[in-house]
């Protein structure tokens, strides 16, 4: 079974040649070859993640055979493989659920150039979830930078537009100050491959030599990601971004771009640092303040808005929030927690976007308040879906989210700090209060019948959404009600980090 060690390879590579494929091919065409890739891409993660469950260790990829210092690596283990399986998941859920809105929203002679996005975004996320080298982190950031970028200026509007350019200049400004944290803890270590790198870093702390150089690395490393994945106060981009992007775009840039930078985040933490470092020098005691700070300005943003595209896309401010205060419980539990939450929020904000285009018919016009009252009863799908991912959203029962800030909460009793505790419950507490006047509100508005002289045509069902939407519904369960053998799999997963 050695072969299967070539699998992340084969994924990242199949994604990546799709690309400059698709680019010759008519639209309809580069549709099927993408639906192929994510699916071959996902298969391939499912026997990695397999096969590491199986053998209990995780194993290195040499690219071309040339071992460390020279040699560029793939690392996989069970965090790697399970987060790629999830991700391909959600991504082929969210463009079979956008489908019918893709042709609509996109004019033809552009629908081959949105699937060369999709696939440069998918080589990217599963690039960043597998390298063990820093720096080729860094170039797959920049890639998916500008494929993310692609993704929301592809339908042409003047609002995308302006909102593809606050994300790029954003990302620009991550992006550098992710290079110059590289470039410092290069030359302080030679190194790049995620290991080496980190022995160099021990042997730095225990000689007590560079240490102002490696605080600083490590401070503008976790600036950079915090901006690139819109923790507050860096979070003004998004909204705009997620808010007018077609129904896939926003779906999976909602779900899994952040995403795949916080994952090469906590590799920063584990593989390259050390959680003792990062506690010895306070980076989660700040990464605990915003990511609480985001938690609750999130929230109080998402109540202030009328377009309910926004509020969904704000509401996610609000959920990266919560993963950058597990990460500041700086505790084992508080990481599993903020794993968990990036798969809990994927499945339910992909579902939520898939959602309101059905409860709109595709028409970001129609995204008003106003606008959508009574709207689930002219696609009884689209408004159960949008309903489900509310109520995961809020932390309902038996739903994805409910799981998640049970998992936040038994977490915060383990922290040792009396003050920490005490404010991860009570924004906690605030949070889901927050969450719930507006998802909540939002759910009522939507099932509350309208007068026969304002009703409005029921909006047609597609087969593709339909399928999307139930499956999306069954994923948020399966995370409430059956997360156990996940958080055994992150848990494994964090022990083969170290």
């Amino acid at each position: 079974m050695e072969w299967i060690r070539n699998f992340p390879f084969f994924a990242i590579l199949l994604a990546m040649v799709s690309g400059p494929i698709s680019s010759v091919l008519p639209g309809r065409h580069a549709r099927r070859v993408s639906f192929l890739v994510v699916i071959a891409s996902g298969l391939l993660s499912v026997c990695t993640l397999v096969y590491v469950l199986y053998t209990g260790e995780a194993f290195t990829y040499q690219m071309g055979a040339f071992p460390a210092p020279f040699g560029n690596e793939i690392r996989a283990g069970v965090l790697e493989a399970m987060t790629a399986t999830f991700f391909c998941l959600i991504m082929l859920l969210s463009l079979v659920g956008g489908y019918r809105f893709t042709a609509v929203d996109i004019v033809e002679d552009r629908e081959n150039l949105f699937y060369i996005l999709i696939n440069l975004l998918l080589a990217s996320l599963l690039a960043l979830i597998y390298t063990n080298d820093l720096f080729t982190g860094y170039v797959f950031i920049e890639i998916n930078t500008i494929a993310a970028c692609g993704l929301i200026m592809i339908r042409g509007w003047g609002r995308n537009l302006l909102a593809a350019t606050k994300y790029m200049i954003m990302s620009l400004l991550g992006s550098g100050l992710l290079l110059i944290s590289i470039a410092i803890l290069y030359g302080i270590t030679g190194h790049l491959l995620m290991e080496p790198m980190h022995g160099a870093i021990l042997s730095i702390v225990e000689n007590g030599t560079y240490t102002e150089p490696l605080t600083v690395a490590v401070g503008l490393f976790c600036v950079g990601i915090a901006i690139k994945s819109a923790l507050f106060p860096f979070h003004s981009w998004l909204p705009d971004a997620y808010g007018y992007s077609t129904c896939s775009s926003s779906a999976i840039l909602s779900s899994l771009v952040s995403k795949g930078y916080i994952f090469l985040l906590i590799k920063f933490f584990y593989r390259v640092i050390g959680t003792d470092i990062i506690h010895q020098i306070q980076v989660d005691d700040v990464l605990f303040v915003f990511g609480i700070a985001g938690m609750i300005f999130g929230s109080v943003s998402a109540i202030q808005q009328t377009d309910v595209g926004r509020m969904i896309a704000f509401s996610s401010v609000a959920q990266i929030g919560y993963i950058y205060m597990g990460f500041g419980l700086n505790t084992e539990a508080g990481m599993i927690a903020s794993i968990f939450h990036i798969l809990a929020h994927s499945a339910g904000k992909s579902l939520l976007f898939v959602s309101l285009n059905g409860l709109t018919g595709g028409n970001w016009e129609n995204a008003n308040y106003r606008k959508l009252r009574g709207a689930a009863y002219r696609n009884r799908i689209a408004g159960v879906g949008f309903a489900v991912g509310s109520l995961s959203m809020v932390g309902i029962p038996l739903l994805a989210g409910f799981t998640s800030k049970v998992y936040f909460a038994q977490a915060a009793f383990g922290v040792t700090s009396t003050t920490k505790q005490l404010v991860t419950l009570v924004a906690l507490a605030v949070s889901t209060i927050l969450n719930a006047m507006y998802f909540i509100g939002q759910t009522i508005n939507i099932y509350t019948p309208l007068q026969r002289t304002e009703g409005r045509p029921r909006v047609a069902v597609g087969r593709a959404m339909w399928t999307a939407t139930v499956l999306f519904i069954l994923l948020n369960l399966l995370l409430g009600i059956g997360s156990e053998p996940i958080f055994r799999w992150i848990e494994e997963g964090l022990r083969l980090f170290g």
